[in-house]
């Protein structure tokens, strides 16, 4: 398989976070519904569904253009995108008016603060939560592709 070596790393990136966000959207729905909890989730979850399996498949071509020049490892590049995607994410949030940022933390739906010592270890678990999918599970399916 030597041909069109970009559109599979392209299905390769794109692959995990489609398995992966539905399960979200699940657990969105059923504390919307089932849970009945009065917040506008649905603004939450709408975008980063539509961009995240776009930047994860843009992110692995970033990765296989670059790697002869960078020797950069798969998961130490695939933990590199949450430094792109929180600055990102939170500007969406604060223009949609899900996160307002307050003295101490950021606000969320103007019902429940949450503390920047929690969000920054929350950063660290996403960060290597990133490392570990880029590695075993991106990883993998490079190389069943023959772009590894």
């Amino acid at each position: 398989m030597t041909t069109h070596r970009y559109l599979r790393a392209y299905i390769s990136g794109i692959f995990v976070p489609t398995l992966v966000l539905p399960f979200i959207l699940s657990g969105f729905i059923f504390v919307r519904l089932v849970l009945k909890v009065p917040v506008p989730m649905e603004r939450a979850i709408i975008f980063p569904m539509a961009l995240v399996p776009l930047l994860w498949g843009l992110w692995n071509i970033l990765w296989i253009v670059t790697r002869a020049r960078t020797h950069l490892p798969l998961g130490l590049h695939g933990m590199l995108l949450p430094f792109l995607l929180l600055p990102a994410g939170i500007g969406g949030a604060v223009l949609l008016d899900i996160l307002t940022p307050v003295p101490g933390g950021l606000l969320i739906f103007h019902t429940s603060q949450i503390p920047y010592t929690i969000l920054g270890t929350a950063f660290l678990a996403v960060l290597a939560g990133y490392f570990l999918f880029w590695h075993f599970f991106v990883g993998f399916v490079n190389r069943v592709l023959g772009i590894a």
